[in-house]
């Protein structure tokens, strides 16, 4: 018999998660995971992820433990920065272009999965820690130029407000923001948009 309030603070050490691999190393078979799951004390998410079900999982927390190599991206990084205060409707999130893209259907949260080329996906990246999970994200330099690259994509009022409180932002680097540019081929829009506004 295992012992349900050790598997419990197994859960709480990840963020509320756990995948079925890591139950296994708790001892649990997987007639004792269904057990749990029907006595409504763990939710099934998707295929090997469950969930603690008296326990509030961040949205960021289940992306980063269901997809650890995505990252928050655009508008979703936008809301992080303090760069709108519009709520997207679904998490968006840079994934590589070469990954599976059916393991990104689930139903909760609802996420909006930009595939992006292998090689642009270290640019600017950096990561927090939420609930002891580190949560991947693009820094504001590159979230910028992110919003002028993607610019018909974003409503203009998001795209203005971006821009704007990038610029009144002290921790903007535009050192950073130049190089990441000329990396990402988008030159030319950062010295429209960002010369204008500076």
């Amino acid at each position: 018999m295992f012992d349900f309030e050790n598997v419990k603070s197994e859960f709480i050490k990840n963020g509320g998660i756990l995948k079925t691999s890591e139950l296994n190393l708790l001892g649990l078979t997987s007639r004792q995971i269904k057990r749990l799951v029907e006595d409504g004390n763990i939710i099934k998410i998707k295929y090997g992820f469950y969930e603690l079900s008296d326990y509030f999982t961040q949205d960021e927390v289940i992306i980063a433990r269901l997809f650890p190599d995505s990252v928050i991206f655009l508008e979703s990084a936008l809301m992080h920065y303090d760069y709108t205060d519009r709520i997207p409707s679904s998490w968006q999130i840079a994934v590589d272009k070469d990954s599976e893209k059916s393991k990104y259907k689930i139903d909760y949260p609802s996420i909006e999965p930009f595939y992006i080329e292998k090689g642009y996906m270290n640019i600017g990246l950096t990561n927090y820690q939420l609930d002891g999970i580190k949560i991947n994200i693009f820094n504001r330099d590159r979230t910028i130029c992110d919003v002028l690259k993607y610019e018909k994509k974003l409503d203009k009022e998001i795209f203005n407000q971006a821009i704007k409180s990038y610029l009144k932002d002290d921790k903007k680097n535009l050192t950073l923001l130049y190089k990441y540019s000329k990396l990402l081929n988008i030159k030319g829009k950062v010295k429209t948009f960002i010369g204008v506004w500076l």
